[in-house]
């Protein structure tokens, strides 16, 4: 029988960390021998040695791990460099299945491995958001649109995450199979059961208890938007009012600045990349998230099922999330204005007593990892009979 081998690329390593490791350990106990390639080195959004610690994650479960040297920017070209380094994987280990993730990752790999579909290799890219969407710039249709579907017939199967990339997927682009599966799940049960006081963790950050607290997660990038979550605060007349904002980026300096700026560097506390978002989630009364582009976002997943609630960006993914839920604001993208009413009318019905309730939480069903799995196994297994 032949050894069933699956090669998991995405373009960093945090992106096989925060999203991949039950689709690995899903493949895994498929029978799947596994290997994993991503850039280790940089420009991850977890620190250094999270990457470290992944690295010895993933060889503790005999899985393969490739240090790849991509970069973040697609049309730059010491990506060619990781196309050699990835194609040279792929001609001499024989894999069975290919899955990739990212924009860039997902390029690189379909291109490496398009001669070997030929012989039995299947290709899956999951879409974690298409560059291209309603509303998107034009210079995005104009570059990643052409590129995407011009990539889209080497692939097998592709994996959309919201309700708008399936259509346009569906519609536009020429992959063999296209599935919508939603996002790649989240643990409802352990964001519904805090693992410390609430109390306790506001006395590690120095923060009031009898404080009002917003939560943000997100990287600290122009994508996520953070800035107008911190105007609009400065603009809310509260001496117990305090933003966190859970996540690092190269906009950390700016950002900061802008605080000093607005007088609210001692009431926005910028916590880096944290392993205890179950914990601050529940010390929160409010989450934010303004981003600007999204596929289906997990952090926001993470909150509603906490039972946070949320303050929104319209825009898809969010959208996908909250369509059922009633305490839930959705702003337009850069409005200060929304952005304050929404986090006052929070603050006057007492936030801490307008989380959700259970039937409030009932959408999350279906975004749950149990049942993303499910959907994903059935895929993998098609794969199979495909190959």
């Amino acid at each position: 029988m032949k050894t069933k081998k699956c090669l998991m690329i995405a373009s960093v390593s945090s992106m096989i960390g925060q999203f991949n490791m039950p689709n690995i350990d899903l493949l895994l106990s498929m029978g799947y021998m596994v290997a994993v390639a991503a850039n280790f080195s940089f420009g991850n959004t977890f620190t250094d040695s999270d990457a470290e610690d992944l690295w010895n994650t993933l060889k503790s479960k005999n899985i393969e791990v490739h240090n790849i040297a991509f970069v973040r920017n697609i049309f730059d070209f010491k990506n060619i460099t990781a196309y050699k380094q990835i194609k040279t994987l792929i001609d001499e280990n024989g894999y069975s299945l290919i899955h990739c993730h990212s924009p860039i990752g997902g390029a690189v790999a379909r291109l490496a491995a398009r001669r070997h579909r030929k012989t039995g290799t299947q290709v899956i890219y999951t879409a974690h958001g298409f560059h291209f969407y309603r509303g998107a710039p034009l210079v995005n249709w104009l570059l990643y649109y052409p590129m995407e579907k011009w990539l889209s017939k080497y692939t097998d199967i592709l994996i959309t995450i919201n309700n708008e990339d399936y259509n346009s997927a569906i519609q536009r682009l020429n992959a063999k199979n296209t599935y919508y599966i939603p996002g790649i799940g989240v643990d409802a049960n352990r964001f519904a059961n805090p693992a410390v006081d609430g109390k306790s963790k506001r006395g590690e950050l120095g923060i009031p208890a009898d404080a009002t607290v917003i939560i943000s997660i997100g990287e600290l990038s122009k994508r996520k938007n953070h800035q107008v979550a911190i105007k609009a605060m400065s603009k809310i007349k509260s001496d117990k009012l305090y933003y966190i904002i859970c996540g690092q980026g190269k906009l950390q300096k700016k950002l900061r600045d802008l605080c000093q700026k607005l007088k609210l560097e001692n009431f926005v506390l910028f916590l880096g990349y944290r392993n205890d978002i179950s914990d601050l989630l529940h010390m929160s009364d409010i989450f934010v998230f303004p981003s600007l582009q999204e596929g289906l976002p997990v952090a926001l997943m993470e909150a509603m099922a906490a039972g946070l609630p949320c303050i929104v960006s319209k825009i898809r993914g969010n959208t996908d999330l909250v369509a059922h839920t009633k305490k839930v604001y959705i702003c337009e993208n850069n409005d200060e204005g929304e952005y304050i009413r929404a986090i006052e009318n929070f603050m006057e019905e007492g936030a801490r007593s307008g989380k959700m309730d259970a039937q409030t939480k009932n959408p999350l069903k279906k975004f749950d990892i149990t049942y993303v799995l499910q959907q994903t196994k059935k895929i993998y297994s098609e794969c199979e009979k495909g190959a």
